[in-house]
């Protein structure tokens, strides 16, 4: 229970059907801003667990969350990357770390408010991870894309109660059983880092002021200077500080060199990448050259490919068409339909 409505919904949901504990994560300490875990919205989700009786725990994980989530993030970026720490906090966090903490406490199932679904194939014997839906149709809530990490020992335990709602239906059901927190809104920032300043924040975390370096074009040739790698990501046309009387775009970053390659539109376009650390949920491993779509980025659309198994645990993707090319430590996802076959960092 983070505090906002959608794990409050999801309570509300179960609490008839199930022996219900609540738990709330604590991941920062005093020093630090959080929107999704401060003090305020652990009283909140308290008072929604005492609302209906329940037990509930508060479970302080700052250190596992600075080491798994934070250094992560700070590391990718100064290493050129652009990372997803909802990803990483879901791989050790909320289904790793706490999801142990439940099953010391005796609990059968684990459920969250998150936007996708459980299904068990009988055909397959596999657990399958599946997009959300509203009505039968495409959910634009649909969170699958940052929970492909999980596992079949995982997946036979979780419970979304919100695969097949939208935030209406759930609102709706904070609002009739009259929960604190029912018109509370959704942050949309990383929860670590709320007014949106992702520089600032890896200055402060790691001590460190980003070096100046050059803008140059795809031939090395240099074009001015930016102010630090950690400033720009992959795709970026808007805040470079330059003018160059036509659109151009970060096309790549290099760290040892500490530059920033900039392109046109075109140059910013690519058909292959590799992927690491790979997870399949709708089978053991890939053997063989597999047709399904790719998603690299959260909001961005599927795209059909063609993903072939390379050795340690990674994977050639190559798209039918060419796409803009995405940043190293964003995730690619795999799905066949509805179905997430599973996913991995781009490398």
């Amino acid at each position: 229970m983070s505090g906002g409505v959608d794990s409050s919904a999801a309570l509300a949901l179960l609490k008839d059907e199930y022996d219900v504990i609540g738990g709330t994560l604590k991941l920062f300490d005093k020093d630090v801003i959080c929107g999704k875990c401060s003090d305020k919205d652990i009283e909140d989700a308290k008072a929604v667990a005492a609302k209906f009786g329940l037990e509930h725990h508060v479970f302080p994980m700052q250190s596992g969350f600075r080491q798994h989530v934070m250094q992560d993030f700070a590391d990718t970026y100064l290493s050129g990357g652009t990372p997803n720490p909802c990803i990483q906090c879901n791989k050790y966090i909320k289904f790793g770390a706490l999801l142990d903490e439940a099953v010391k406490l005796g609990c059968d199932c684990f459920a969250t408010g998150h936007y996708a679904r459980v299904q068990y194939d009988e055909q397959r014997g596999r657990y399958l991870l599946k997009k959300a839906t509203v009505n039968g149709q495409a959910n634009p809530k649909d969170q699958s894309y940052v929970l492909y990490n999980l596992t079949q020992e995982q997946l036979k335990r979780i419970v979304f109660p919100l695969g097949e709602m939208d935030k209406s239906m759930v609102r709706e059901v904070a609002l009739s059983h009259g929960l604190v927190n029912a018109e509370k809104q959704d942050s949309q920032d990383i929860c670590f880092i709320p007014d949106g300043d992702y520089a600032g924040f890896i200055e402060k975390f790691t001590g460190a002021t980003p070096e100046t370096g050059c803008f140059v074009d795809t031939d090395g040739s240099i074009l001015g200077q930016h102010r630090g790698i950690i400033h720009y990501t992959i795709g970026q046309r808007k805040g470079l500080g330059l003018s160059f009387g036509k659109p151009m775009f970060v096309v790549g970053k290099d760290a040892p060199s500490n530059t920033v390659i900039l392109g046109d539109k075109e140059q910013l376009l690519c058909r292959t990448l590799t992927v690491r650390d790979v997870n399949f949920i709708a089978f053991d491993e890939l053997t063989s050259p597999l047709a399904c779509n790719a998603k690299t980025r959260y909001t961005g659309k599927e795209q059909p490919c063609i993903i072939t198994p390379l050795t340690n645990q990674r994977v050639r993707v190559e798209f039918n068409e060419p796409q803009p090319k995405a940043s190293t430590g964003q995730s690619a996802v795999f799905y066949d339909g509805d179905i997430v076959l599973g996913g991995g960092i781009i490398e």
